[in-house]
């Protein structure tokens, strides 16, 4: 089943073109990363995709459906550089949260919500760091209890912006591992990454792109050294820093 269709999309911040004419399809059960140069749109296209900034025009449908319809099915995981570490919230009630879609309105979270909660805790190795507040973790700890605050909300997609970035070798071996879990159980997950070493290994699909589509379908397809080359226009340096093989 298709579970994530866009046609034509364009999105401008102040006139100035960050997304051009990107078009795509993913399969339920896929794990699909972007990638690219530093500014070439990755989370303006992420947020694109959950209508969280305008797009000026283009089709985007999950299950052939409208966002606006299918947000219940939507589960969000932003940048750690967009949260406030500081708020006054302790690490169980951040996961809490994530049961609130399917309250409804006006409700409060009962006690089986505050155990599902902290179910998601233990299934992130987070249940021990319940009582703490959120802004004393270690960077690979909040997007641990982040993702956990995901898997509340029981959806059927997990869109996670750069989760990757500053945290340990333990949190994102446990993350891809979770992730890896959820694709296996038919979930869809879109993944804004930068590491090209650990492309081909986390995922299924990569949409390379540099505000436009410059390559799209299955990992090992995708990364060869011209479309990488073409991506990366400028940045050849940066990527022999990283040990990536254009040859």
């Amino acid at each position: 089943m298709t579970a994530i269709n866009v046609k034509g999309l364009y999105v401008s911040y102040f006139g100035n073109e960050a997304i051009n004419n990107i078009s795509f399809q993913t399969n339920t059960g896929t794990i699909l990363g972007i990638i690219g140069p530093n500014g070439a749109g990755k989370s303006t296209l992420l947020k694109s995709l959950l209508s969280l900034i305008p797009t000026d025009r283009g089709v985007i449908e999950y299950y052939g459906k409208p966002v606006k319809e299918t947000r219940n099915k939507i589960a969000y995981v932003p940048q750690r550089s967009d949260i406030d570490w500081d708020f006054p919230i302790t690490v169980l009630d951040t996961v809490v949260i994530g049961t609130y879609p399917k309250l409804g309105l006006f409700k409060r979270p009962k006690q089986k919500d505050r155990e599902w909660a902290y179910h998601c805790l233990e299934k992130v190795g987070m249940s021990d760091f319940g009582k703490r507040q959120i802004g004393e973790l270690s960077g690979g700890q909040q997007q641990r209890v982040f993702l956990a605050r995901a898997l509340a909300q029981e959806t059927e997609m997990l869109f996670l912006d750069e989760p990757f970035v500053g945290i340990d070798a333990s949190s994102e071996q446990t993350i891809i591992t979770i992730l890896r879990e959820l694709r296996n159980l038919g979930k869809t997950i879109v993944i804004v990454h930068h590491d090209l070493n650990k492309a081909a290994s986390y995922f299924d699909e990569i949409l390379l792109i540099n505000k436009e589509l410059v390559s799209y379908g299955k990992a090992q397809d995708v990364l060869k050294p011209n479309n990488i080359t073409k991506a990366y226009s400028g940045q050849l340096s940066f990527l022999k820093e990283l040990g990536v093989n254009l040859s």
